[in-house]
């Protein structure tokens, strides 16, 4: 059945409709007046116009939309014309029907000889741009008001250099473009300037094109006014490239500006591990090798081959598995781990939910745990390692007083005189403890509470340990210990372990000083001796000794001593006083040399319950790590939402048991070495 759609419509308002809006006009009034063979029946529409695609659209208006909606209720189903003698009725009426009332034959017209109507041509252009890509819309008008069908801002461009193409190949000299852009008309007309490269060099095109005419003029119009090259380009833009066939619509692969070319590199998928089975199942031919072939026969009932090729195994939990091929096993498992449904889990749950979905491929248990190891935000994210990584190397001091170790307490409550701080330092050997209160912890004041709590009480030390802080590590407090030839050493960043002996006595200073404390807090300097006599005159469990004998040889007298006399202050003589004085300083050594061997032993002690927990985690020069997060790295906006690490880093030197230098992928080294608790390796 061929159909054709005519109405006499005196006003002009169904001409306004485009040729593809007609196809889709008499359509629906086909359906309006045949119900009884639209609803009965499937109905075959050969049209050479993409109807079915003007109506699955959302771009157009809304009056086609209401015809969509109608049309999705029958069982209509469209062809594309495959011979003219098809439609051959439905052209033969639609050529002959008359469009406009007869002329009246005695009536003379008299024409003004303007540009509308002596001899120029004329171009209305638009261009539309979407997500699905863009279009371009020319319509030409010949002199004698033939219309010829052609088809944000460089779209547009390509619309006039298409209409300007499209004329030159008419023959036309004289031509008059219509254009609904503003800015595109006025950089053509010299009244803009084309500031963006890629405009300046669409603006050359057209004018180097212009030259090929006697004269060009160049109008801006309201849309309303360009609705037939609009509609051209909006059709343009939103087609599928299935229906390329059906409308003379010319496809551009490059702009028409001069852009540099691209390379393609082809890509050839390899050999498979499902090549043997398929040739098995699906041609009986096994391979050549006789233990490969007979590896292929046996595995092969637990595979099965459908008709379109594709390679199933049988699965004991559920459903056949579709084998997949090795090159797209990393796609894969970039769906299921980082995709729209992915939730970043562990290796062996992504295997699981890789077969659950319904895939399989050999080792794919090995694989997900591969992937999952070098996800770079499953590493950023991870938890941090709480177990040591490394084994617990002890300090040793020579001599008494040789190696005092230094670090900061606070802010505590403010006290009198402003006094917020604590500076403390320890012995290494006879774990005596020095401490003052400061207002400001400056490099001075380090060096002051150095001369006048260590250097003048026990002599110049050997070795200075601390940390890191402006205090400690400036070039005057540096200068200061290298004068008086004092070794300065520093802990790893975020690592206090390094420095354990001076945490340790920072620990039980301030707890007790808490516990003297009630509700003045600000007393606390005036305990602090106290805290610190206490302290000194109490022995150690790891040398069996109080740092006072250590020191002096003997023990102290304390204040219970005064009311409640023991023996040696009850039966004290100034003589035998002296003598048991001498006698002690003489077994001295002896005693230090005992202490020291309880301290090693006390070390080793502790060395290896420590060491039972260690996980061992080394790297080496080159190695990519990352860093833990810390408090001055964090971005305080992150919140809990932050990552645990940072990175990565390139391991640039060892430097001891534990510590390495790094530097960043721009071969920058960081400051300090950094201790391997808080490092990890960084997989990619």
């Amino acid at each position: 059945m061929s159909g054709v759609l005519y109405k006499q419509d005196h006003d002009g308002g169904r001409n306004a409709l485009s040729p593809l809006e007609k196809v889709g006009l008499a359509l629906i009034t086909a359906a309006k007046k045949l119900p009884q063979y639209f609803q009965a029946h499937t109905i075959y529409v050969v049209t050479q116009y993409p109807v079915q695609a003007m109506f699955q659209k959302a771009d157009f208006t809304g009056r086609i939309w209401k015809w969509g909606a109608k049309i999705g209720t029958l069982d209509i189903k469209y062809l594309p014309r495959t011979a003219i003698k098809g439609q051959i009725l439905a052209d033969f009426v639609a050529e002959f029907t008359p469009t406009t009332e007869p002329e009246d034959l005695n009536k003379t017209t008299f024409q003004e000889n303007t540009p509308e109507n002596s001899g120029w041509w004329k171009i209305y252009v638009d261009g539309a741009s979407n997500a699905r890509g863009s279009g371009t819309g020319v319509v030409i008008i010949t002199p004698d008001e033939t219309v010829i069908e052609q088809s944000n801002n460089e779209a547009e461009y390509e619309a006039v250099l298409a209409g300007l193409n499209s004329a030159k190949t008419l023959g036309a000299q004289q031509l008059i473009v219509h254009c609904d852009s503003l800015l595109v008309t006025s950089q053509i007309n010299g009244e803009y300037m084309a500031r963006d490269e890629r405009m300046a060099a669409y603006l050359l095109k057209v004018h180097q094109t212009m030259t090929n005419f006697q004269t060009v003029r160049v109008e801006q119009i309201g849309r309303n006014m360009n609705s037939h090259a609009d509609a051209l380009a909006t059709l343009a833009s939103v087609l599928n490239a299935d229906f390329k066939r059906f409308i003379p619509i010319e496809t551009l692969a490059t702009p028409s500006i001069t852009v540099p070319a691209c390379h393609i590199h082809t890509i050839t998928v390899g050999p498979c591990w499902m090549d043997p089975y398929v040739h098995y199942l699906k041609e009986g031919v096994l391979p050549e090798q006789k233990k490969e072939a007979e590896i292929v026969r046996r595995k092969a009932v637990r595979f099965w081959l459908s008709k379109d090729s594709k390679l199933y195994r049988r699965s004991f939990s559920g459903p056949y598995l579709l084998c997949v091929h090795l090159d797209i096993v990393e796609d894969l498992l970039f769906e299921i781990h980082e995709g729209i449904c992915g939730s970043h889990t562990g290796g062996r749950s992504l295997a699981h939910r890789a077969l659950t979905q319904g895939y399989w491929w050999p080792y794919m248990q090995k694989d997900a745990v591969t992937y999952v190891k070098k996800c770079d935000k499953c590493q950023r994210f991870s938890h941090s390692v709480h177990q040591p990584a490394a084994e617990l190397l002890p300090l040793v001091s020579p001599w008494p007083f040789a190696q005092w170790g230094m670090d900061l307490v606070g802010p505590l409550p403010r006290a009198t005189g402003n006094r917020r701080w604590l500076i403390v330092a320890t012995d290494y050997f006879t774990k005596w403890v020095e401490a003052e209160p400061l207002a400001n912890i400056r490099d001075k004041d380090s060096i002051k509470f150095v001369w006048k709590n260590i250097i003048t009480r026990f002599g110049i030390p050997k070795t200075i340990i601390s940390d890191n802080g402006t205090q400690f590590n400036s070039k005057p407090f540096m200068k200061y210990c290298s004068e008086l030839g004092i070794r300065n050493v520093y802990s790893s960043p975020a690592y206090p372990q390094s420095n354990g002996q001076a945490e340790a006595s920072n620990k039980t200073v301030l707890d007790g000083i808490k516990k003297r404390l009630e509700d003045a807090k600000g007393r606390w300097v005036e305990e602090l001796p106290n805290v610190l006599w206490t302290f000194r005159t109490t022995p150690r469990r790891s040398t069996g000794e109080t740092p006072f004998s250590l020191a002096y040889g003997s023990e102290a007298v304390i204040p219970l001593e005064i009311g409640l006399p023991t023996l040696r202050t009850s039966k004290w003589e100034p003589t035998r006083n002296n003598l048991a004085q001498s006698q002690a300083l003489d077994l001295l050594e002896e005693r230090r040399e005992q202490a020291m061997i309880r301290l090693a032993s006390y070390q080793q002690q502790l060395k290896k319950g420590y060491n039972k927990n260690v996980r061992p985690r080394s790297f080496q020069q080159g190695d990519l790590v990352l860093r833990k997060v810390l408090g001055n790295t964090k971005n305080p906006t992150d919140g809990k939402l932050g990552p645990n690490w940072e990175g990565p880093y390139r391991v640039r030197s060892v430097t001891g048991v534990g510590a390495y230098h790094l530097e960043n992928l721009n071969s920058i080294p960081l400051p300090r070495p950094w201790n391997v608790s808080n490092l990890r390796k960084y997989f990619h």
